[in-house]
C-alpha cells in the first residue's frame, strides 16, 4: 500500500525510476556488490531523485521491506522446511521416480509444466515455487536434463495460473473491479492459460537452456550426502500417495477457502472456519506440522533427526530472505514515488482499443512497481469506467488482458526476480535472458490469446 505517493513532475518521476534501476544492475553485475546491499543503494537513489524526503525513503522502504518479509517470508521458511522434509524422507524422491517413470525425457517439460499448473492453480507464485522447487532439482538431476528445461515450464504453469485464473487475488479483485462473471473469467482464463503454458513453458525452455546451459543447483541435498536425493537420511520412504497428498495439502486448504468465499455467505461458521485455515500461513503451517508425521515420523525418523532436518532447512534460506525483503523495499519506494499511477494515466488518455490498453496500462505499471497485483489492481481499478458499456464476456476478457500485462518482463523490482535468481543459482544476467524473457513471452502470449478469442465471442 502507498504511504507517501508522491506529485513530483513526470519527468523527474522517469529519471529517478530509469536512473536507480540503473545504479542497481550496474551495482550487482559490474562492482559485484551484494544484491541485498545494491537494492538498498538503488531504493535510496530512487527515492533522492524524486523528491522524498530523507524521512520518507526510510520509512518508505522499511514499510516495503517489513510486508514483503511479513507476507512471503514466513512463507518461504514454512515451504523450505516442507522441502527439506521431502527431500530427507525421500518423498520427493518418490514424485521424482514417478514422473521420471512415466515420461520420456522429451515429455519431462510437458509433465512440469502440467505440475506447475496443477499446483499454481490455487496458490500464491512464492508458495507454490518453495513447494515444487525440490522436485524441479531431483528432476534435474535425475533425468539429467539442463535446468532450464525442467524449470522454466513449471515456472510458467506457475505465473501463467496466477496471472490469468481466479482465484488468485489479482484476478479475483479485477473480477471484481470490473463487473465480471467469475464463471466465465475463470472458463476463459484456463482456455487461455493452456496454450499460453505451453508456448512460454515447454517451448521457450528449449532456447532458455540454450542460453543458459546450466545444471541443478546445490539445494536440497538430503542429509546423507546423496546428490541424486536418493532415500534421504530415513529408514523407508513415504509412500507416493501419502507424499502426493502431503504437498497438496495446502492447494486443498486455499482453494477451500477461494469456493466458500465464493459460494458460501459471509459470517457463516463453516465460511469463517475454512476462510481461517485456508490463508497461506495457516495452510502452510498445518502442512508443515502434517509433514512431521506423514514425512518425518512416519518413515522411521526420530525426533532428533526430524528435528535435525527442521534446523537445517533454515539457514540455506537466510541469503534469500533477506534479498527478498530489500526487493520489496525497492518496489515501495517505486510505489510510493507515484510513476505507476503517472504511466497508467498517460496510456488510459490514449484512444487504443480496450483490451490492448488494459495490456498497456498494466505492463507500464508491472515495470515501474515490479508488483502483479498491484498492476492488475490499480489497472483494474483506472478501466473501470471502461468496463461498464462491455458484455459479461468482453469484461471477463478485459480482466484477462489485464492479468497478462501484470506479469511482463520480471526484473530487478520484483521480489520474485530474486526468488528465482537465488534459488536457481543465476547471475542476474542468465536470469533476465531466462526467468524474465519467460515472463515477457508468457504475457505477449497471453495478450494474442486474448485477442484472438475477442474476434469470436
Amino acid at each position: 500500500m502507498s504511504i507517501l505517493l508522491q506529485t513530483a513532475p513526470a519527468g523527474q518521476l522517469v529519471a529517478a525510476a530509469l536512473i536507480g534501476i540503473t545504479v542497481l544492475v550496474l551495482l550487482i553485475t559490474r562492482y559485484k556488490l551484494h544484491p541485498f546491499l545494491s537494492l538498498i543503494i538503488g531504493s535510496l537513489t530512487v527515492g533522492a531523485i524524486a523528491g522524498l524526503t530523507l524521512k520518507g525513503m526510510t520509512t518508505s522502504f522499511t514499510a516495503g521491506v517489513g510486508s514483503t518479509v511479513a507476507g512471503v517470508g514466513v512463507l518461504i521458511a514454512l515451504g523450505a522446511i516442507i522441502g527439506r522434509l521431502l527431500a530427507d524422507s525421500g518423498g520427493a524422491d518418490q514424485i521424482v521416480d514417478t514422473i521420471v517413470g512415466k515420461a520420456s525425457p522429451a515429455q519431462i517439460p510437458w509433465a512440469m509444466a502440467l505440475v506447475g499448473a496443477l499446483i499454481g492453480l490455487p496458490m500464491f507464485f512464492e508458495i507454490g515455487l518453495v513447494l515444487l522447487i525440490p522436485v524441479i532439482i531431483l528432476v534435474t538431476r535425475r533425468t539429467q536434463l539442463p535446468l532450464m528445461r525442467v524449470g522454466i515450464p513449471a515456472l510458467a504453469g506457475l505465473s501463467a495460473m496466477h496471472a490469468l485464473v481466479p482465484p488468485h487475488p489479482g484476478p479475483l479483485a479485477a473480477v471484481g473491479l470490473l463487473k465480471a462473471e467469475l464463471g466465465v473469467t475463470l472458463g476463459l482464463g484456463v482456455l487461455i492459460a493452456i496454450p499460453t503454458i505451453a508456448v512460454a513453458g515447454p517451448l521457450f525452455s528449449k532456447f532458455a537452456a540454450r542460453w543458459v546451459p546450466v545444471g541443478a543447483p546445490e539445494l536440497f541435498i538430503s542429509a546423507n550426502g546423496d546428490e541424486d536425493g536418493h532415500s534421504g537420511i530415513a529408514p523407508r520412504q513415504p509412500s507416493f500417495a501419502i507424499t502426493l497428498a502431503t504437498v497438496l495439502l495446502p492447494v486443498v486448504l486455499m482453494m477451500g477457502k477461494a469456493l466458500v468465499d465464493i459460494f458460501l455467505k459471509a459470517g457463516t461458521p463453516l465460511r469463517d472456519s475454512l476462510d481461517f485455515i485456508g490463508e497461506p500461513l495457516i495452510a502452510l503451517l498445518l502442512t508443515t506440522l502434517v509433514a512431521l508425521f506423514t514425512l518425518g515420523f512416519n518413515s522411521g525418523m526420530t525426533r532428533q533427526q526430524v528435528s535435525d532436518t527442521v534446523g537445517a532447512s533454515l539457514p540455506p534460506i537466510a541469503g534469500i530472505l533477506l534479498i527478498v525483503g530489500a526487493g520489496g523495499g525497492f518496489k515501495q519506494v517505486l510505489v510510493d514515488t507515484g510513476i505507476g499511477t503517472m504511466l497508467a494515466n498517460w496510456i488510459s488518455q490514449s484512444s487504443v482499443s480496450p483490451l490492448l490498453m488494459a495490456w498497456l496500462v498494466a505492463v507500464m505499471i508491472r515495470l515501474a512497481t515490479g508488483s502483479a497485483t498491484v498492476a492488475t489492481i490499480t489497472t483494474a481499478g483506472i478501466l473501470a469506467p471502461v468496463a461498464a458499456s462491455m458484455t459479461p464476456t468482453h469484461s471477463a476478457l478485459l480482466v484477462l488482458a489485464v492479468g497478462a500485462g501484470s506479469v511482463f518482463f520480471s526484473h530487478v523490482n520484483d521480489a520474485g526476480f530474486w526468488l528465482v535468481k537465488e534459488y536457481f543459482g543465476l547471475s542476474v544476467a542468465e536470469n533476465l535472458k531466462t526467468w524474465s524473457l519467460m515472463e515477457t513471452v508468457l504475457s505477449v502470449t497471453a495478450l494474442i490469446g486474448v485477442l484472438l478469442v475477442s474476434l469470436v465471442v
